[in-house]
């Protein structure tokens, strides 16, 4: 079995490119099922049912969120969909759910969607100890377990795959946009990347126009952020499952 991870899609150009590239990938990498992080999809803060009908329309699984899952209040309409999750450590009674399991190929996956505490602005319960508390729960009903770990920090990721190796089939990087060259198989066969990238305008600063973001580091001034435009890309990961062991046996990083 083989799974895709799609980095943080941005504005509408992250997803014009995942409708123009899905498919292909799909058919090529004999994809299987396929997670895509989607908070940033609404100009780049927060997801509107417009943008979420869009992302299903490509015959997602799953779509993740992160530190901006509130940026749109339109979010409260279909936060409860079965193929929308959001980190599971925001505060016990907030709506929505924090892992999904889904049948796919006579397997169970469950997704786990966590978010980070070092240094991103949101308060939110300890992502180890909610990671171990759902694992448990779901560990014996499930054939392959994924993360998706929003954070900012990477020692902080670092440390989550390696106290999940062993537990989680995968967990894989999101929100700093920027994919990164450590994919590999933790000793205890867990699959493992710090950040797996974005999905939007290539020539931007972590999608964003170049320019504007230039100009608030150079005066220090508020700045309102656009998007870029031009080029785009995709990043993401592949996850290749043994079918007898349910383990990773490679990895394979996308970027088109």
């Amino acid at each position: 079995m083989k799974v895709l991870a799609v980095g943080d899609l941005i504005g509408n150009a992250g997803i014009q490119k995942l409708k123009k590239e899905i498919d292909k990938i799909r058919q090529t990498e004999n994809i299987d099922f396929i997670i895509v992080n989607g908070e940033n999809s609404a100009e780049g803060m927060g997801m509107t049912k417009k943008n979420f009908d869009d992302i299903l329309s490509c015959n997602v699984n799953c779509v993740t969120m992160g530190n901006h899952t509130w940026g749109k209040k339109d979010i409260f309409k279909f936060i409860d969909h079965p193929k929308l999750i959001r980190p599971a450590n925001y505060p016990k009674g907030v709506v929505g759910k924090g892992y999904g399991i889904y049948n796919c190929k006579n397997k169970k996956i469950a997704v786990i969607n966590l978010i980070g505490r070092v240094d991103i602005n949101v308060l939110s319960e300890n992502p180890f100890i909610i990671a171990r508390d759902i694992i448990n729960k779901i560990e014996k009903d499930v054939d392959m377990i994924f993360v998706d770990f929003h954070a900012e920090a990477t020692a902080e990721k670092i440390a989550m795959g390696y106290f999940l190796d062993g537990k989680a089939t995968a967990v894989f990087g999101t929100h700093t946009h920027v994919q990164t060259a450590d994919e590999k198989i933790l000793p205890n066969k867990t699959g493992y990347i710090t950040d797996i990238g974005m999905t939007g305008p290539k020539n931007s600063v972590i999608g964003m126009e170049i320019q504007v973001s230039i100009k608030r580091f150079e005066t220090t001034l508020p700045e309102r952020y656009k998007i870029a435009t031009g080029e785009t890309m995709l990043n993401g990961v592949i996850f290749d499952i043994d079918d007898a062991t349910n383990k990773v046996k490679n990895i394979k990083r996308i970027n088109i």
